[in-house]
């Protein structure tokens, strides 16, 4: 079943709204000047990473695709867009037979970027591309941002599987995109079930403190959960006394107990201790999960412990400090006239403060070196070298306005997983640095 079909409440009739008001501005604007069907090239890229972070994840995309899909300007929207006198009756009608039928070129959902990276390019018309910057970056720098903190988490977590589990820290809406981009940056299951139901993650859960605290024992509140659930079940053993918790789940499941999650305290001398207590009342096989609050730091502290897995909520949905990616829409190319022959021409906005960027429609490649590991991250205009042409980065997304590239979660899950592991080793150093490539331009005739 393609869930992303279903129209499930998670969704919303339509996109178009989800925009800056300047966006529609400058149509009206440029329909009036003559200038809106002038062929044009933006490109979405970041000038720099989050401070200290060595690559950025690519996350986001196929939901950017249903977000174009879904760009349309109904009837409740141009009621709206009346009422409030924000454009006037020609730009209405021509937005009332909006439908992007452009061309929208990214890198794979779960490549990873690095500063100057064309991560999306979307050429067409000057007026069906304007419109679509707002959204594409609402959803590309959330995602992305999500998706970057999974992958320092993954690194750190090594084999020991992750839980997504940061719904109620966050909008809940946004708690379904997190949970979408944590899985993609490597995260196994979530506890957000619109999560499941609309992506088709696993979904995992089974019982907080206060199921504990309704039962006049913690024995009635373990044998309940046992009773219901099996004794594969996880036993939330720090409401009360860790040792006696764990004595009692035990007694009340058994050794095929399946796990007990540890929610606070000092996780490594507490894991340490349950492992040793599990192991002499014969619970061998029986896991130990911790949460309280983690990031990739506190998952990388806790690698020497006895912890089979860890579940995450505040810092994931939070991009572990840094919520957004940067990200930018910038047009780079755009003809000289509304003639669909017409050439295109690089353009580039030149100020100070570090918010330059360089004009021409651009491509992107990795090279690597003799053992096969990325070395540079090569973005040019003009023909692509020839050493290079194997090595390309941007697949084409959409082509005439439909999407030829929508594809399951899992793939960008296991080409992240790839991706990651073909950059240097100090990628995974949790220490600042540098991006681990360096970004290189190759400057050459922009073509059309």
């Amino acid at each position: 079943m393609n869930t992303a079909d279903l129209g499930l409440p998670v969704d919303v009739p339509s996109t178009a709204l989800f925009t800056d008001q300047y966006e529609l501005t400058m149509l009206r604007a440029a329909l009036k000047a003559g200038t809106a069907e002038r062929r044009s090239v933006f490109e979405v890229f970041t000038r720099r990473l989050p401070n200290g972070r060595r690559y950025g994840v690519v996350a986001g995309t196929g939901r950017v695709l249903d977000a174009v899909e879904n760009f349309r300007f109904d009837n409740g929207v141009l009621g709206f867009l009346r009422e409030r006198d924000i454009v006037d009756e020609e730009t209405l009608e021509w937005l009332a037979d909006y439908r992007f039928g452009g061309d929208i070129w990214g890198y794979p959902e779960g490549e990873v970027y690095f500063p100057g990276s064309p991560i999306m390019r979307v050429e067409g018309t000057f007026a069906e591309c304007v419109l679509l910057e707002t959204v594409i970056l609402s959803i590309l720098n959330h995602d992305s941002a999500i998706a970057a903190a999974a992958s320092r988490m993954a690194s750190a977590a090594g084999d020991r599987p992750l839980i997504e589990m940061g719904a109620r820290r966050t909008h809940e809406l946004a708690a379904v995109a997190a949970a979408r981009a944590a899985y993609v940056g490597g995260f196994a299951t979530t506890s957000d079930l619109a999560a499941g139901f609309r992506y088709g993650i696993p979904t995992v859960g089974t019982s907080a403190h206060a199921f504990t605290l309704l039962h006049d024992r913690e024995r009635d509140a373990f044998q309940a959960q046992v009773e219901t659930l099996g004794r594969g079940t996880t036993l939330l053993v720090d409401t009360y006394d860790v040792a006696e918790a764990v004595r009692t789940a035990v007694e009340v499941a058994g050794p095929e107990l399946g796990a007990v999650r540890i929610d606070s305290g000092d996780l490594l001398l507490v894991a340490h201790r349950v492992r040793q207590q599990l192991d002499e009342l014969g619970a061998t096989n029986t896991k130990i999960i911790v949460t309280s609050d983690l990031d990739e730091y506190a998952i990388a502290s806790l690698a020497a412990a006895p912890v089979d897995a860890y579940g995450v909520g505040t810092q994931l949905v939070t991009g572990s400090g840094h919520p957004t990616s940067s990200m930018v829409y910038k047009l780079v190319a755009r003809a000289e006239s509304a003639d669909p022959k017409a050439p295109l021409m690089p353009v580039a906005k030149k100020s100070s403060g570090g918010k330059t960027s360089i004009g021409g429609r651009k491509w992107a490649a990795r090279r690597l070196d003799a053992d096969g590991v990325a070395e540079a991250e090569v973005v040019g205009t003009g023909p692509v070298p020839a050493e290079l042409a194997d090595r390309q980065l941007l697949v084409q997304l959409v082509k005439g306005g439909e999407v030829v590239a929508r594809e399951p979660l899992d793939i960008p899950r296991d080409r992240h997983i790839a991706a990651r592991a073909n950059l240097p080793l100090s990628a995974t150093q949790l220490s600042r640095g540098e991006p681990v490539i360096p970004t290189e331009y190759v400057t050459g005739r922009s073509g059309s």
